[in-house]
């Protein structure tokens, strides 16, 4: 009987023993680290979010944390400060920085993924995963492939080639045939008004290089004008032919000329211009007729190059000028 109260004495002893030890090595259980940011939602424009490693107690050595990253954002779309988070001894925390980078990418919503790796020296215990939504900010109203911001026709679908816009050909833009009758009507500028040399014509040219040396016009009667030879249109540029006088300087990718007839002579009350090549095919006309109301003003298309043809005064963001030759009917270049 005293034996085995002997070896159950010893038992006991042993059991608290062990209590005593594991009670020991409860207090070397490694830090707890937990992954914060201070925003999930980063922007395209070279922004920046920074992300936390924060510890549930100082840190007893230094601790290296390793970070890696996936999700659908490619290594180019961002840029980090590192791929592990240090945190000194004696320390609850350390942080790197996660960058966006700048492109002309149609994307979309890209995101981000940040986990903890795997490494010794502390357990994952809270969040071990963040994801970070990488906003684009790039946009193309027109779905034609071209952002906004280089599109030149932003809400028209277009060209790639043709910077967003529509490859329209050769077409006119812009015609006066009725000068007012005073210096008002003077739009050659030569300072003088004249029926005759301020009617003009503005071609534009919606397409690659184009060379129209030796091209013809003609009205009902006769022919008007013949194209010297280095009348050549670059994409998207402009020539304005005026009945006669002083044409304006050239400028830009806009082109002035005159009558080498003398004068255009587009009858007021109705005509047709025609414009043919050097072959003699017809590639443009232009009715007077359904525009004969002798408004002492041009006729111009709005908007610009794709509308209908309307007086010129009578369009808003013409602010009340009578015509435009060479740039588009607010006065801006095209």
């Amino acid at each position: 009987m005293n034996i085995s109260k002997s070896l159950f004495k010893n038992f006991i002893a042993l059991f608290l023993g062990s209590l005593v030890l594991v009670s020991c090595e409860t207090e070397d259980i490694l830090p707890a680290v937990e992954l914060s940011v201070d925003t999930v939602n980063l922007g395209e424009d070279s922004q920046s979010v920074v992300l936390t490693a924060t510890l549930n107690s100082s840190a007893a050595e230094n601790i290296t944390i390793p970070i890696t990253y996936t999700g659908t954002a490619s290594t180019s779309d961002y840029s980090t400060s590192g791929t592990s988070i240090s945190i000194s001894s004696g320390n609850t925390s350390g942080s790197l920085t996660i960058s966006s980078i700048q492109d002309t990418d149609i994307e979309g919503e890209e995101t981000i993924i940040a986990s903890l790796g795997n490494a010794s020296g502390f357990l994952a215990l809270g969040i071990n995963e963040i994801t970070i939504s990488l906003h684009d900010d790039d946009a193309d109203s027109d779905n034609d492939g071209v952002l906004d911001a280089n599109d030149n026709c932003p809400n028209t679908p277009g060209d790639i080639a043709n910077d967003g816009c529509p490859f329209l050909g050769f077409i006119i833009n812009e015609v006066l045939y009725d000068p007012a009758s005073d210096l008002t009507g003077d739009a050659n500028g030569d300072g003088t008004r004249d029926a005759n040399e301020d009617e003009f014509i503005e071609f534009f040219n919606s397409g690659l290089e184009l060379d129209i040396s030796g091209y013809t016009i003609e009205d009902a009667s006769r022919l008007r004008h013949t194209f010297p030879t280095g009348s050549i249109i670059p994409k998207n540029g402009v020539l304005v032919l005026f009945g006669g006088g002083v044409a304006p300087t050239n400028f830009g990718v806009v082109t002035f000329q005159t009558a080498s007839e003398g004068l255009l002579n587009m009858n007021n009350s109705g005509d047709v211009i025609t414009i043919k090549d050097t072959t003699g095919a017809v590639i443009l006309t232009f009715d007077v007729e359904p525009l004969s109301n002798n408004p002492n003003e041009s006729y111009t298309r709005n908007p610009d190059l794709t509308g209908s043809f309307e007086q010129h005064s009578t369009i808003t963001a013409a602010n009340g000028a009578l015509f435009s030759p060479g740039t588009k009917l607010d006065g801006s270049s095209f």
